[in-house]
């Protein structure tokens, strides 16, 4: 039997100032799915985030949610206010409906229990990432929504962050969507790769998509790369990548 998406993007076209940013794009998400979006800056793929969350409206097309679907949001940037200081345990509770008991537990799934008391604007790139992790699971979500997850992150953290999402996804069986440039750590780390240029230029599963010439035209170098690390065997089918013009 199959299984209803969590979310579905149907033909979404987006202008702005006349200029076209998202073309005829498609996407759903499974449960349990991780599902990553790549391609170069200017793609529209913070933008295509922003329709699926109900925070952007496209000019053509629609959303589809699951009912009562709960999404946990990581946005990519959160600018600090150093005249505010104010903690992490703070910070997080401004989030609405969570409860004090709830904070520590959560923390300590992404590996930050000890910045409980931490002042936000001392903390480390991957230490402020987790926490932002953190935020958007006590929504207790059946999606996470994650916009460059490892933004500001060290090799080792951007690893250890990886890692973390997998384990996550297993433990509370929720999807995940993310948008990564991290090319290769992505091959090892996601169900499906959703390469998208204003339109979606290719989708499949990681060794698809890293052999697909629409990928190595728009990667060069990075893609070769991202093509002879990935080399875990998921175990199904390779799908095929998808073409078309989406004009």
């Amino acid at each position: 039997m199959t299984t209803a998406p969590l979310v579905s993007a149907c033909n979404i076209d987006l202008k702005l100032r006349q200029r076209p940013i998202l073309q005829n794009v498609e996407l759903s998400i499974q449960p349990r799915e991780i599902v990553t979006l790549i391609g170069p800056n200017g793609a529209g793929k913070t933008t295509l985030l922003r329709i699926i969350l109900g925070l952007q409206k496209p000019d053509r097309g629609k959303v589809v949610r699951a009912a009562d679907l709960c999404i946990g949001y990581m946005p990519q940037k959160m600018p600090l206010d150093v005249a505010f200081p104010i903690n992490v345990k703070r910070f997080l509770l401004l989030g609405g409906k969570v409860r004090s008991d709830d904070l520590l537990p959560v923390l300590g799934e992404v590996g930050a229990e000890e910045l409980l008391d931490a002042p936000l604007q001392a903390l480390s790139g991957g230490e402020f990432q987790r926490v932002l992790l953190a935020r958007a699971l006590l929504r207790d979500p059946q999606l996470l929504v994650l916009d460059e997850p490892v933004q500001g992150v060290d090799v080792h953290g951007q690893v250890e962050i990886f890692k973390l999402l997998t384990r996550i996804r297993e433990t509370r069986g929720c999807a995940i969507l993310m948008v990564s440039h991290d090319l290769h750590l992505v091959m090892a780390s996601t169900d499906r790769v959703i390469c998208l240029n204003r339109h979606i230029c290719c989708t499949g599963n990681p060794g698809s998509v890293a052999r697909n010439p629409e990928f190595l035209a728009m990667f060069g170098a990075a893609a070769v790369q991202s093509l002879a690390i990935y080399s875990h065997d998921q175990g199904h089918r390779h799908e095929q990548c998808h073409h078309g013009d989406h004009s």
